[in-house]
């Protein structure tokens, strides 16, 4: 038994070795590929090349059976497709314990943002109940937890203050400034919603990708330190009056500053506590994450002990400390948006829509890729958007996803929003018997909470230093958003933000990187000349590339880069062509003029000479034969030069270069790689429509290479191909080209004796 044990042990050890060899083996093959030369014709004919049969989408829309409605019912009530085939024994309870602990953060954080908000806080619980549980019904994100966000908050307290500050507009509502805040809030909420709901349907989600994750983050950045701002007339216990529009922040700072002496004293203690307090308890979770089965509920636990020492000790009374007052308890019933707001509130609402699904869309993605399942962002539109629409109803004002909040629902064992159906339940229970109990509240716990939350968002501002070493133009959209959106308000600050990064894309397709391209020695690749050192260009071929589409807008600049990298003033080249030329015509001209006059001068000689030799026929015969024969051959001599006179005159004008004494570029073909090009317009055709005319000028050939079959399509569509440029002159790679190149080399034509005298 020995013996076979140590046979297989030495066969695996030189299977071992063998497969190690092999190894070092095909890292040292080299890469062999032959094949013919292919240009576009022979690569169409080769790959049996047929145009793409058009889809028409639309026609399904209007198709109308049994399984198109099933299937249209499955993608606007995604709940109907997983809740039937949910895993109850491996998910229900990792859902329960993630909605409960949701749920506790939701209740702080509700109460606090509807102050952030401008509005009673029992309107933020309200928020935390009605849109996540219809989130729960139509959004296809599994770990996103939707409700009151500091952000959203902060943008409709802009709204509500900066409308209710106008006694008029408070008078016109018939409403006291609460309820005409609270008025503003819902009528909001509805708009935002129908604006989020008609652009999923018409699958307007895309426009999320025109807010890049810096915008986005730096402006989230802004926001939160716009919530810091609101925040401190509750941290001191001052007023301060109502600020809006450009400039509102730096104006409320100023405020606050100016009446730090009227701080309450109790109100600040209070806050500092609060803010201690949870900033030990999130240390806490960070440090015992591991070991706890659900966090420390850091904010409900602050909430509970505030509002028992404050009933307790009669901070209201005692120490002016500002509590959250009555809060109602039960549902209210549904009433409709106020419609005469629609009109002012109609800029404001869209700009919060963009925002909101901007935020929910960005973390839903984060969390897709994370768990290997697909967010719909149309899908996530409606949602979003019928979360806010239906909660217009109910008097909530406009939410999104929380980050904080969705963090925990991931990290404490959510699976799906069965989790924020949870949630929504147990603020329902909170809505319903137990809201009364937080009346004694104080004002500044809501605001240490608040402000300890924003910690997340404060740490973006560690974005400036990782952009700075990664990427200065994102730095630059960031720093733009940050300033933009402190120093003109949140609207008009995305608004800038997101021109400000548009008009960066069109400066960069504007200003690509240019370059000429080497071949690697001993293979097919070519790289920029200037970066790799060991690239080389091919002697007498010029490969150009350009790393972005050329069209309208640089199309160009695209031509004056690539006359600038060849080396050669292709239109001074040209012009000094032309000038040449003409000055040939001249001279020819010239030169015709003065041959006819001596052509009528020897036909007149030679009419004399005839005459002279009939008239000595005699003397011939005299045998006088040696004058007669003189004046004879004087006769033919006279019609070769006339002869001459008529070659010459009809002799060719040379246009080559070399025949103009022009100096003649180093190259004699050119390529153009256009790997990079993914559309052409009209100008990019008649831009290298011309560059093929004036290359040719100066006796340059020019080929195209790498153009995608697309592309190819776009160009026979513009007529770009004819008699002169056909698909012979585009080549499926840059080395094909080259090659091409290489052995067809035009010769350049001898000039004849009269270029030469010229």
């Amino acid at each position: 038994m020995g013996l076979p044990d140590g046979s297989d042990q030495g066969t695996h050890q030189t299977q071992a070795l063998l497969s190690a060899a092999q190894e070092m083996e095909l890292q040292r093959r080299d890469y062999h590929v032959e094949r013919p030369l292919l240009n576009q014709e022979q690569l169409e004919d080769l790959g049996h090349w047929g145009p793409v049969a058009k889809t028409h989408q639309w026609r399904t829309w209007f198709r109308c059976s049994r399984a198109r409605a099933h299937s249209l019912l499955l993608q606007h009530v995604p709940v109907l497709g997983w809740l039937p085939r949910y895993p109850v024994r491996e998910w229900l309870l990792g859902d329960l314990l993630s909605g409960l602990s949701v749920a506790i953060m939701q209740l702080p954080q509700g109460l606090a943002y509807a102050l952030l908000a401008g509005l009673p806080p029992m309107f933020g619980l309200y928020s935390s109940f009605y849109p996540v549980f219809i989130y729960f019904l139509f959004g296809t994100s599994r770990h996103i937890s939707v409700g009151t966000f500091a952000v959203m908050s902060v943008m409709v307290g802009g709204v509500t203050e900066s409308l209710t500050a106008d006694k008029a507009f408070v008078q016109g509502l018939n409403a006291t400034e609460d309820d005409a805040r609270v008025q503003v809030a819902y009528t909001l909420s509805f708009l935002v919603g129908l604006f989020q709901v008609g652009l999923g349907l018409v699958h307007f989600g895309f426009v999320v990708t025109y807010l890049s994750e810096p915008l986005v983050r730096s402006y989230t950045t802004a926001a939160s330190v716009q919530v810091l701002v609101s925040q401190l007339k509750y941290v001191f216990g001052i007023s301060l009056n109502s600020h809006s529009g450009p400039l509102s922040v730096i104006y409320t700072v100023l405020e606050v500053c100016a009446k730090l002496p009227e701080t309450v004293p109790g109100t600040v203690v209070t806050a500092i506590v609060a803010g201690v307090a949870l900033v030990l308890v999130k240390l806490l979770n960070e440090k015992l994450h591991r070991r706890l089965p659900l966090p420390i509920p850091g904010e409900l636990l602050t909430l509970i002990g505030a509002t028992g020492i404050s009933y307790g000790v009669k901070l209201n009374d005692r120490f002016k400390v500002d509590v959250v007052g009555n809060i109602t308890t039960g549902l209210i019933p549904p009433v409709a948006p106020k419609t005469e707001l629609f009109a002012t509130l109609v800029g404001n609402a869209f700009a919060i829509a963009v925002v909101g699904f901007a935020i929910a869309i960005s973390l839903g993605k984060i969390f897709a890729l994370r768990h290997g399942y697909r967010v719909d962002s149309n899908q996530e539109l409606v949602a979003l958007g019928l979360s806010n629409l239906i909660g217009g109803f109910f008097q909530c004002f406009p939410v999104s996803c929380s980050m904080s909040r969705s963090l925990v629902q991931e990290s404490t064992g959510g699976n799906t929003q069965v989790a924020g159906a949870v949630s929504s339940l147990f603020i329902l229970l909170i809505i319903v018997k137990l809201g009364e109990l937080f009346r004694d509240l104080p004002k500044a716990v809501l605001a240490a909470v608040i402000i300890v939350n924003l910690k997340g968002m404060m740490k973006q501002f560690s974005d400036i230093c990782s952009l700075w070493k990664a990427n200065r133009v994102d730095l630059l959209i960031w720093l733009v958003t940050f300033v933009a959106t402190i120093l003109l308000n949140l609207d008009i600050g995305l608004a800038v933000s997101i021109v400000f990064s548009l008009l960066l894309v069109v400066v960069r397709m504007q200003l690509p990187h240019y370059s000429v391209l080497g071949q690697v020695p001993d293979t097919d690749i070519y790289r920029d000349v200037a970066e790799y050192s060991g690239a080389k260009e091919v002697p007498g071929v010029k490969v150009f590339r350009s790393s972005a589409t050329m069209y309208f807008a640089n199309a160009e600049l695209y031509s004056d880069s690539l006359k600038e990298k060849c080396g050669v003033d292709v239109d001074r080249l040209i012009t000094q062509k032309k000038k040449r030329i003409k000055k040939q015509e001249m001279k020819l001209k010239r030169m015709k003029k003065a041959k006819k006059s001596q052509k009528q001068d020897a036909s007149s000689k030679i009419s004399s000479v005839s005459v002279n030799v009939n008239t000595n026929l005699e003397d011939v015969k005299n045998n006088d034969v040696e004058g007669s024969e003189a004046k004879v051959h004087q006769g033919e001599e006279l019609q070769d030069v006339v002869a001459s006179n008529q070659e010459d005159a009809k002799a060719p004008t040379m246009t080559s270069l070399k025949s103009l004494g022009l100096p003649q570029p180093g190259f004699h073909s050119l390529i153009l790689d256009l790997s990079a090009l993914s559309f052409v317009d009209t100008v990019c055709i008649k831009s290298l429509k011309n560059i093929f005319r004036d290359f040719r000028e100066i006796e340059v050939e020019v080929y195209i290479a790498a153009c995608y079959s697309p592309v190819v399509t776009q160009l026979e569509a513009g007529n770009f191909f004819d008699e002169s440029i056909t698909k012979q002159h585009v080549f499926a790679s840059v080395h094909d080209a080259v090659t091409f190149a290489l052995s067809h080399r035009k010769s350049v034509p001898k000039s004849p004796v009269l270029a030469t005298k010229l």
